[in-house]
């Protein structure tokens, strides 16, 4: 009896080594290696690791876009809100006669049935940029960096680059308006300003940063990872200097640090809040004004661009 289950124990054991083996074999050979131990132990990002599964379709030598909207989804599901952004404000557009794109950000899913479709998605739609790194909350600097990357190389012909989340409301026109008022082409990085962010320690927070990963007492500035713009050439800098860059998981975090390396300090894109992390009530005046706004579910974004395409600016001109 005693045997009996000392073999099973055995058996049970044998098993779980196996599925951890497995486990670690499937991530590290699917694009967690583009993490490497530095000398002083800190993670450092490695450029260029991992391979494009998906491509746009999209040649920027002959329709070079002006503005580059690339957005953080999720290939395990968002597909109603890829579609619902498609059909909003992600739609490709011409305003002022400059070309506006937008291409969604993903990172691969262990599941086989939602990674065909994101295939299918990808080649009927052909806006999807993926690498072979697995999708999740705490890969997003990869994603990110994915996106700029991306940009570097097959699309260095853009004016400015925007980053931002599927669950956010964007106005295209109302931003290309305020950067061409701006007129600021070179080391421009605009946002909702984060200037005396502290580290969180409390080890449950979805937030929680070591002091192995950031010893220091308070982050160098950044902007909100749920809407941020920046003109190429700061793309170019920030893909040439992540490697230099000890990696943290917050994205917009480990951008700041990348502009703290490289001295380009983030600013204000206009005297008054145009980006809004937290989110807004809708007012189709209002949202006529702003550039984001958080927390906006698919259907509600298909209600809100639809009031601000009737909306004329007559009925707004008392706000």
């Amino acid at each position: 009896m005693t045997s009996k289950r000392l073999r099973k124990i055995l058996v049970f054991t044998l098993f779980l080594l196996s599925a951890a083996f497995y486990l670690f074999y499937k991530l590290t050979s699917i694009g967690l290696c583009i993490f490497c131990q530095t000398d002083n132990e800190n993670i450092s990002f490695r450029r260029a690791s991992g391979r494009f599964l998906h491509l746009p379709h999209t040649d920027c030598n002959r329709n070079s876009p002006f503005l580059v909207i690339l957005v953080a989804s999720s290939a395990d599901s968002h597909s109603d809100t890829r579609m619902a952004i498609r059909d909003t404000w992600g739609k490709e557009k011409l305003i002022d006669n400059k070309r506006v794109m937008t291409f969604f950000l993903l990172g691969i899913t262990l599941n086989h049935d939602n990674q065909v479709a994101v295939a299918a998605e990808s080649q009927k739609y052909k806006d999807i940029i993926q690498k072979d790194f697995i999708d999740s909350y705490y890969n997003l600097t990869l994603k990110t960096m994915m996106g700029i990357e991306w940009v570097y190389k097959f699309c260095p012909q853009s004016s400015f680059v925007m980053k931002t989340d599927s669950d956010m409301f964007v106005n295209p026109y109302y931003l290309m308006e305020l950067l061409l008022k701006k007129n600021r082409t070179t080391r421009f990085f605009t946002g909702f300003l984060k200037l005396n962010d502290q580290p969180i320690r409390q080890i449950s927070s979805k937030w929680y940063v070591s002091n192995h990963e950031f010893p220091g007492n308070k982050y160098p500035p950044f902007c909100s990872g749920t809407g941020y713009v920046f003109s190429i050439d700061v793309a170019y800098q920030v893909y040439n200097i992540a490697e230099n860059i000890p990696f943290i998981k917050l994205e917009d975090v480990f951008i700041g640090l990348c502009l703290a390396k490289l001295d380009i300090i983030p600013e204000e894109l206009h005297s008054e809040q145009m980006f809004f992390p937290e989110g807004l009530t809708f007012s189709a005046c209002h949202f006529k004004k702003i550039v984001t706004s958080h927390f906006v579910k698919p259907h509600d974004l298909m209600v809100y661009w639809n009031a601000l395409e009737t909306s004329t600016d007559k009925e707004c001109s008392g706000d």
